[in-house]
């Protein structure tokens, strides 16, 4: 790297030094495994003004993806002298540093370099940050898919060795009802048996349901047909709760390549859980959009709402915040299959107190006009 155009050798050298300063500390700074991006950012605007100036002489400023970070005061002063950051050729930012001190010499060839060097630094970290959360994220969904194959070989054989004793169950229970001299609390007793029964057998059917899913019937399917569909399911229980149902449909339609039966179940899961999370009644939303080549799904509710440990774990198969008699916990887990099936992705807002909102998006059926 050039020097800056000093007077003589003494200056250059010690610019040299104070470059070499910046640029290993900046090194030592990006290997801290516990530095965070926003960490780093703020340490690259500490190192900058000893490295392009003496003490009280320069600023500096960093600015990456609409975050700021900048040196205490800083005002427009002197020369500034500014440097783009980019990651994979798309601007992300910039890294600027100014004489703070009016009527003082501009900078210099080598001062440009080493401000070229930060900033293409910057760049790298943003990089390889960016690199490791996407391979984190990949590996939790392998992870997630070889546990749901593993669940998946277990719930088949489960749900073929119940199903058969289920049925003798149920149906002694109804030759025992049969009986005329039953007692009364022997009576009251087989309606507790029968309902534990009746229960399992709906968890050893969605378990079926989630082990054996069949390819989707794709066919051209409007998602505003599919909400108008499922409103007649919706309407009464919501009117009982005191819960208001919305409707914000797109304007021209949402059309997808879909099974009907399969994004129905999305549909209906979703609702009803949200449904269940206003138990003192609230607002239930359904809207659709399109975006580009996406079409969405929205439910949203005014519920009691969910932490980041429960959102986590939300669609892992079992797992179930509900009484026992209101939910198996293969629900989510089923909706988050189908829509996977689809190609699509479903994504979750919430807070506790401040309720749910679920969104869901499908590739858009050729010809799907965007929402305006």
């Amino acid at each position: 790297m050039r020097t800056p155009d000093v007077p003589d050798d003494r200056a250059a050298l010690e610019f040299r030094v104070r470059e070499l300063t910046c640029l290993l500390a900046l090194d030592k700074l990006a290997e801290r495994e516990r530095t965070g991006l926003d960490g780093f950012l703020a340490g690259t605007v500490r190192l900058l003004p000893p490295a392009f100036g003496p003490p009280g002489s320069i600023g500096a400023r960093l600015v990456v993806d609409g975050r700021s970070f900048a040196t205490p005061g800083l005002a427009p002063g002197g020369p500034a002298l500014t440097a783009g950051i980019a990651v994979d050729g798309s601007p992300r930012g910039v890294v600027e540093v100014v004489r703070t001190i009016p009527e003082t010499v501009g900078f210099g060839a080598g001062e440009r370099e080493l401000l070229d060097a930060v900033a293409g630094r910057v760049a790298q970290l943003v990089a390889r940050r960016e690199a490791a959360e996407a391979r984190l994220v990949l590996e939790d969904q392998l992870r997630h898919a070889e546990r749901l194959a593993t669940i998946g070989q277990l719930a088949a054989g489960l749900a073929h060795e119940l199903n058969e004793p289920l049925a003798n169950i149920l149906g002694f229970i109804g030759l025992a009802r049969k009986e005329p001299a039953l007692p009364p609390g022997a009576r009251a007793d087989l309606d507790k048996a029968s309902s534990a029964a009746l229960h399992a057998r709906e968890v050893v059917r969605k378990l079926r349901d989630f082990t054996r899913r069949a390819p989707p019937a794709r066919v051209l399917l409007d998602l505003n047909r599919v909400v108008r569909d499922a409103l007649y399911l919706l309407e009464a229980r919501c009117g009982r709760q005191g819960i208001r149902l919305e409707l914000e449909l797109a304007p021209g339609g949402a059309e997808v390549h879909a099974d009907p039966t399969q994004l129905a179940q999305v549909l209906l899961n979703l609702a009803v859980n949200a449904v269940q999370a206003m138990p003192a009644g609230g607002r239930l939303t359904l809207a659709t959009t399109v975006a580009g080549d996406r079409c969405r799904l929205v439910v949203a509710d005014t519920g009691e709402g969910m932490n980041e440990e429960v959102r986590s774990r939300l669609f892992l198969p079992f797992f179930t915040t509900k009484d026992r008699d209101q939910g198996t916990g293969l629900g989510l887990a089923l909706v988050h299959a189908i829509v996977t099936d689809h190609g699509g992705t479903i994504e979750v807002e919430s807070e506790p107190g401040r309720g749910s909102r679920f969104r869901v998006d499908f590739p858009a059926a050729a010809g799907a006009r965007e929402t305006p």
